[in-house]
């Protein structure tokens, strides 16, 4: 009997079906070990000893491993199948070394979608472990660990912070920054003048070849007054553009789109992939839908390029045939894997939508369809742009029509309309232009938006921090430990979020920053090249990071308790708030002699019923005394709104209707009543 071990027990039945009676596949059920939390500072490092890391199973898995065991002993031959990334590849390291495995009984198989061909292919071609991705892994835990460990005991011991981690902090920072620079920002105001014709608008732009920027309504009316309401057709441009095709998913683009397009959180977002990519039963078979969807790769395999190529000559002519795209991934260890695809183009979503749920319709469509326009031609437009003169000012028109649609014929409905339509001008018999009216308009510059999930996790990737695989757990993260509240989907830093963040830059802004966190990835892909030795890496950083962690031990101040002005009851002492599990309350500053605490009656304001828990949404204050509309079980659910919720749902997306001005919409999509 061979043995196959594989992360997740939903692949167990669908492989082993695969391979055969002569094989037996069963799960690790993810990790099965992790570092202690023995030694120096509980790190289960010897941090003299080179770095030694002290492994112990995790957390329920000591049945696991004795079963995996039993297995091992009753098997002639093992396989390791977990999944194909440098996770995936130190899960390997662990079963091997926890199993007591050697090289001449064990082989590593590595897949990139759960499909028959695909499986008994790597089976055809195993290798060995990699022991260069599983010590870049191991480096990446241990450095976790260390600033895990070390700054998040300083900063429970110190402020009114949980944890601080060598991403999340970072993460953390970006939005902490983003606030205070909305903060100082000093709108300008600005205004714009539109002449309004029948069937279009234009807006000035210059006068006398010059650009012309409008700072007043004094300044405005003066120009109004120089006008006319006839305008001379000064130049009329047409081109043919190019609106270039898509790339297929990776990690962080599927996390973007599905936040803009369907209003998923990131790491639902992945839930909903994972069980895409470990099989679903779809009438005539049980297989994975879609390949890996943790990957920083945009490549698709030849196989599914040619039958992708013959599927759009058939479906929609061979003028929709496109081009593969080209991307250069900054990590080369995951540009090993494909880009986020079908598994199959001839699986279409309308084909297997009744065995899907609604939201794993959703993902699979997007996927789908993002696979299938990456190979089609790209779509063309006719660009028109309209220049009118009057009295020495130049107004401006731009229009386009699209011409071609090429691979917005499949993607067209996740993509913004953004088609102005102008008139025919060659069909007018004079080049004068009578409008309607012309109109001042008065603007004020707004400083850059707050980031959302989608917009945070496009930045980190930007600027080469964390991986795919972490993005999802970051943003979970911040909203855990009350670091940010997340009001109309936008990240509004807490006080403990700007106090946690203000204390480590005072005394660690040479290590949690944006280049030395990015440069720590490049050392890390650099291990998994054996380009870098890892224990160097690891060294380097300590020496650098724990005289700074004992410096801040020593001199940061603790934060004192914030005084109500009130006396205890009991014993006369402050009254002071506290933070507890469930939030602030009121206690005794003579904790733990004296343990009274302030039962409140706080009045509400409930505005409906929130759609994630269902419990009571109340008007809550902000740090400023703005108004929101959060659920009142935070921190437990942290539902909230600017705009207050009218207790009806919307037709079209189910999420709550709210009142913005004399405007009922939809919180989430564009619908308005």
């Amino acid at each position: 009997m061979k043995l196959v071990i594989v992360e997740s027990p939903s692949k167990t039945k669908t492989i082993e079906k695969y391979l055969g009676k002569d094989y037996k596949v069963v799960s690790s059920k993810g990790h099965i070990r992790d570092l202690a939390t023995t030694g120096k500072y509980g790190l289960g490092i010897d941090i003299e000893n080179n770095f030694k890391p002290n492994y112990k199973p995790a957390k329920g898995k000591n049945a696991v491993i004795k079963e995996l065991k039993k297995d091992v002993l009753n098997s002639n031959y093992v396989y390791l199948a977990t999944d194909p990334d440098r996770e995936g590849e130190a899960i390997s390291w662990h079963l091997y070394d926890s199993l007591e495995l050697n090289d001449e009984i064990y082989e590593r198989v590595i897949f990139n979608e759960i499909t028959k061909d695909a499986v008994l292919k790597a089976f055809k071609n195993p290798i060995k472990i990699n022991n260069d991705l599983v010590k870049s892994q191991e480096t990446r835990r241990m450095l976790d660990r260390i600033i895990g460990f070390r700054l998040s005991k300083l900063m429970q011991s110190k402020t009114g912070g949980k944890s601080a981690g060598r991403v999340q902090s970072v993460a953390l920072k970006l939005i902490v920054d983003r606030e205070r620079e909305i903060e100082a920002f000093i709108p300008e105001e600005y205004w714009n003048i539109t002449a309004q014709f029948k069937d279009f608008e234009s807006i000035l732009e210059k006068y006398r070849g010059k650009k012309i920027k409008i700072t007043g309504e004094a300044e405005a009316n003066e120009i109004l007054n120089k006008l006319s309401k006839s305008f001379v057709i000064e130049n009329i441009e047409q081109k043919e553009k190019t609106k270039k095709g898509v790339m297929p998913f990776t990690t962080s683009t599927l996390q973007q789109t599905c936040a803009n397009r369907l209003n998923f959180g990131s790491s639902k977002t992945m839930k909903i992939a994972q069980k895409l990519y470990e099989s679903v039963n779809i009438g005539t078979e049980t297989v994975g839908l879609i390949t890996y969807m943790r990957t920083d790769s945009t490549r698709l395999s030849p196989g599914f390029i040619d039958d992708t190529y013959k599927y759009i000559k058939k479906k929609y002519g061979d003028n929709y045939i496109g081009y593969v795209k080209t991307n250069k991934s900054k990590n080369k260890v995951q540009d090993a894997h494909e880009a986020i695809r079908p598994t199959s183009i001839e699986r279409t979503p309308e084909s297997i939508k009744d065995y899907l749920s609604n939201d794993e319709y959703k993902i699979y469509s997007i996927i789908y369809y993002r696979a299938l326009a990456s190979l089609m031609s790209d779509a063309k437009t006719l660009a028109t742009t309209l220049i009118l003169e009057n009295n020495g000012y130049t107004f401006k028109s731009t229009g386009s029509i699209l011409t071609f649609d090429g691979y917005l014929k499949v993607y067209g409905k996740y993509v913004n309309n953004e088609d102005v339509i102008l008139p025919d001008f060659s069909n007018y018999k004079t080049n004068i232009l009578i409008a309607n009216d012309i109109l001042p308009s008065q603007h004020f510059t707004k400083p850059a938006a707050r980031y959302t999930e989608s917009t945070l996790i496009k930045e980190l990737e930007a600027l080469g921090i964390g991986r795919p695989s972490t993005y999802s757990k970051i943003m979970e993260t911040i909203k855990a430990r009350d670091y940010v509240s997340v009001i109309d989907k936008k990240f509004h830093p807490t006080e403990t979020g700007i106090e946690t963040t203000d204390k480590l830059q005072e005394y660690f802004q040479n290590i949690i920053n944006i280049e030395y966190t990015a440069n720590m990835e490049n050392d890390l892909d650099k291990i998994a090249d054996n380009k870098i030795d890892h224990i160097k890496v690891l060294t380097d950083f300590y020496n650098k990071f724990e005289p700074l962690v004992d410096k801040a031990f020593a001199e940061m101040e603790k934060k004192a308790p914030l005084l109500t002005g009130e006396k205890c009851p009991d014993c006369n002492s402050d009254l002071v708030i506290r933070k507890g599990r469930y939030g602030e309350f009121t206690a005794c500053s003579n904790y733990p002699t004296c343990r009274y605490i302030k039962k409140e009656e706080k009045e509400k304001i409930i505005v409906g019923k929130c759609p994630e828990c269902n419990n009571d949404i109340i008007q809550k204050p902000t740090r400023k005394g703005k108004l929101f509309y959060g659920c009142s079980n935070y921190p437990n659910c942290k539902f909230a709104l600017w705009d207050k919720p009218t207790g009806d749902k919307c037709p079209e997306c189910s999420s709550l209707m709210v009142e913005k001005g004399k405007i009922i919409k939809c919180s989430s999509c564009n619908y308005k009543k």
